[in-house]
């Protein structure tokens, strides 16, 4: 391609790199910027500290885990004592835990807690059973203070059961000084009930837990009703008053033969600030699944529910007791409506920046080629003006190499199609201002700057053409 219809194109490509590029960086720097406040992908594990053998946490733990594996992700299960090792855990940063059940009542919220609750999940009521020849003329055990001088288990260190056992038998003033208490809880109770090693046993948990339901069918045994049910209520808010009614646990049998009054807690689940928002919608799905039908002590839909009683409500879990399932995941895979919901947020700022860069950079483009076309006409001024001014500093021919010059410039100008009427005008002005310096300027250039007559009106139209 020749050198002059090179300069003929519809663009000019150097003028749109020395534009775009900058503005280009200014859209990456807002991307990155974005980057750095957006969530990453959600990980493809949970970790979740769940309970002892055959306690209700190891159950719901394996449920959740069932859940959550259709989506992808894995469920990692942690056994622990119990709900204050659990707390213990969430609180420790170096120790590697996302979610973790928790006791209502055994967690007090500190000023430097980063955990957030996902509400409640079920009530876990307090069980004491006990031998049934500690009664006397077959009259029932119904008050705590009855236990004086007793073997009591209340469940191993660390446990939730512990905890709660502890105040109830302190406000009962029971003590080590009036009771034996021993550090056992789980599936081993039973073993030591028959072989008379216990007379009493705390245990905090559902209808299907394992121990609970051992030891509603082990036979010797008797579950108190607390006649001080609703006592404890008013002295402890964090507890409430629960009646299993008569024949609940077997209607052929008539278990229990009577109606029993019995405090619960509320269990919950605690994650940690930063668990992932999508495992956190994932964990209330899984939830609602797990705990939404009915059961002794609760209504279909009854649970989960937001309580923020001890520890405060996830915002996640405040947007779904709201509204539910999140917009993207009720029409998408999990997934693909992460990713989309994390390119929305990506886009948001992206076109904050996006839409005036587009709005500028026309007129930047515009600018810089006739910036040209400008400077052309500012040379050609200043020699119009001294000429104007000092005829005489330069002769004929060498005022008229200057304006030669611009021309010869001009026309090697890289212009693009579009401002070529400029180009033009130029040329056509650089003609005007060549021709004034002819008439005004005679071949011999008179001395002593003396003009010829006419020469000055001539030079003064020309400029004022211009």
């Amino acid at each position: 391609m020749k050198p002059r219809l090179r300069q003929l194109r519809e663009y000019s490509l150097r003028d749109l790199l020395v534009v775009g590029l900058p503005l280009i960086l200014i859209v990456v720097a807002g991307f990155w910027l974005a980057s750095r406040y957006i969530q990453p992908a959600p990980p493809k594990t949970l970790i979740l500290s769940t309970g002892g053998e055959g306690g209700a946490y190891q159950r719901f733990g394996a449920a959740y885990k069932d859940v959550l594996k259709r989506y992808g992700i894995e469920v990692i299960e942690q056994p622990s004592a119990g709900s204050t090792e659990n707390l213990a855990r969430l609180r420790d940063p170096d120790y590697a835990i996302d979610a973790a059940f928790i006791q209502g009542g055994t967690a007090r919220a500190k000023e430097d807690d980063a955990i957030v609750s996902l509400g409640g999940l079920y009530n876990e009521p307090l069980w004491i059973f006990y031998r049934a020849d500690l009664e006397s003329d077959n009259k029932a055990l119904t008050r705590i203070s009855e236990l004086r001088g007793r073997r009591i288990a209340i469940g191993g260190i660390g446990s939730g059961t512990r905890h709660l056992a502890m105040e109830l038998l302190y406000a009962n003033r029971l003590n080590d000084g009036n009771v034996r208490l021993l550090d056992l809880g789980g599936l081993e109770l039973a073993q030591a009930f028959a072989a008379r090693h216990l007379d009493v046993a705390f245990v905090v948990g559902p209808t299907e837990s394992a121990t609970v339901w051992t030891l509603l069918h082990t036979p010797g045994l008797r579950l108190m009703s607390l006649a001080q049910a609703e006592a404890y209520t008013r002295r402890f808010p964090y507890l409430s008053n629960l009646i299993l009614p008569r024949g609940a646990i077997d209607i052929a049998n008539d278990q229990p033969p009577r109606d029993v009054h019995l405090l619960a807690a509320t269990a919950t689940l605690v994650v940690r600030e930063d668990t992932h928002p999508a495992l956190i919608d994932l964990l209330m799905q899984a939830l609602s699944e797990v705990h939404g039908g009915p059961g002794i002590f609760q209504r279909p839909g009854e649970f989960p529910r937001a309580i923020n009683a001890d520890i405060p409500l996830s915002p996640e879990a405040t947007r779904y007791y709201k509204s539910g399932k999140p917009l993207l995941q009720r029409y998408l895979p999990f997934w693909a409506a992460t990713l989309v919901d994390r390119m929305v947020v990506m886009l948001i700022p992206l076109i904050a920046v996006l839409i005036p860069v587009l709005k500028i950079a026309p007129g930047l483009y515009n600018w810089r080629i006739k910036s040209r076309i400008y400077q052309r006409y500012g040379e050609l001024k200043f020699i119009e003006a001294e000429v104007e001014a000092e005829p005489a500093r330069q002769t004929r021919t060498e005022w008229l190499k200057r304006v030669d010059a611009i021309e010869h410039d001009v026309n090697r100008l890289p212009m693009p199609l579009a401002f070529s009427d400029m180009v033009y005008t130029l040329r056509a002005h650089i003609g005007m201002v060549r021709e004034a310096i002819e008439n005004r300027l005679p071949p011999q250039t008179p001395q002593c700057g003396v003009l010829p007559p006419g020469g000055q009106e001539t030079l003064g139209a020309a400029q004022r053409v211009s």
